[in-house]
């Protein structure tokens, strides 16, 4: 039996979303908190976790935890769902909007897992690659828009892999032109400080993503979805009964009651952030791009994969981009504590000066 044969041509021609597994001292390749829980909260967040029924099953739907989210975002508890990492809100999405023929704009490059979610859900995939400043390319956008209607467009905001803000005036022409949903997914919103929060009752398209992994509990999954309540009613039917396990929605109610620590800890990652700019930057042959993120994208004039190979060799790991056409010459690094960084840029200076 050729169990391929069974499977959709659209998963048969993909690539599992890539993560590195080699260990490494300095992992800076995951745009992840480097710093943990603050010590003085360990210990109340273990207790809090050691209280849960293990036995039992989460609350289904995560009700009480959307409602207080819905309180501190200022809207309505029906506007609000919650997921298992923003990953599983796109998947949901994907799932619920996939009529035969739907299609889904994507600007390139940009998160992977909008493509991935969308083919895995049988829509068309439309990729509008940015402009030269890596900001969207309105026109190509607004003529794609026009003759072929997508169900979805994601706009990542700030974008990953290339850590800006795209113009808000160009996505709010999106958002107008648009017939069917607008992404914003703000990620990145601790670290870049715009929100299209205070739009979501002006535009009937628009949903907004968040989540808690890159503030600092990436290991609890804990994705925050805010749109229309009609849209989000539907969305329930998608998503699995018990999708937020209860050590997870326990987490996510400790960040609301600790949520002053850990905006610290990002105003902290921030400044770390424009340190790290400045000396990448005054490197020769190193060109970072702005950025609004916890993380720097960043072009050199050397053999990338050279440059990756010994970092590696150093135990220090970032992403490299190389081997993508559109993004040849390009690594991102994530912004870890101001010793990680430092030992980054010692062996960064030492391998471009071999």
């Amino acid at each position: 039996m050729d169990v391929r044969a069974l499977i959709r041509e659209e998963v048969l021609a993909q690539r599992a979303y890539p993560v590195e597994t080699t260990p490494c001292r300095i992992k800076l390749d995951a745009n992840e908190n480097p710093l943990a829980i603050p010590p003085r909260l360990r210990e109340r967040f273990a207790k809090l976790l050691a209280s849960i029924d293990l036995n039992r099953y989460p609350e289904a739907g995560s009700v009480a935890l959307a409602s207080r989210f819905a309180a501190a975002f200022g809207v309505k508890a029906d506007q609000v769902i919650i997921g298992n990492g923003s990953d599983e809100l796109i998947q949901i999405l994907c799932a619920a909007l996939a009529r035969p023929g739907a299609e889904v704009i994507i600007p390139v490059p940009t998160f992977a897992m909008y493509r991935i979610s969308a083919l895995n859900s049988g829509l068309r995939v439309a990729a509008v690659p940015l402009d030269k400043e890596f900001d969207l390319d309105l026109p190509a956008l607004q003529e794609q828009l026009a003759a072929h209607p997508p169900a979805l467009t994601f706009l990542a905001w700030p974008n990953n892999p290339t850590g800006n803000c795209f113009s808000r005036e160009r996505i709010e022409a999106i958002l107008k032109a648009a017939s069917g949903i607008v992404v914003v997914d703000e990620a990145y919103f601790h670290f870049s400080g715009k929100t299209f929060l205070p739009e979501i009752d002006r535009y009937e398209n628009l949903v907004i993503l968040r989540t808690l992994s890159k503030v600092g509990l990436a290991a609890m999954r804990i994705g925050l979805l805010i749109g229309p309540p009609v849209l989000v009613h539907e969305l329930h039917k998608v998503r699995l009964p018990y999708n937020l396990n209860a050590l997870s929605q326990a987490a996510a109610g400790f960040y609301l009651d600790q949520e002053e620590a850990f905006l610290q800890q990002a105003a902290q990652i921030r400044g770390w952030r424009g340190e790290l700019f400045s000396a990448l930057a005054a490197l020769p042959g190193i060109h970072p791009r702005p950025t609004d993120a916890n993380f720097i994208f960043f072009s050199c004039d050397f053999d990338a994969d050279r440059v990756y190979k010994h970092l590696m060799e150093r135990g220090i790991l970032i992403k490299n981009f190389n081997s993508l056409g559109t993004m040849r010459g390009y690594m991102r690094i994530t912004v870890g504590t101001r010793e990680e960084n430092q030992e980054f840029l010692d062996a960064l200076r030492d391998i471009i000066e071999k």
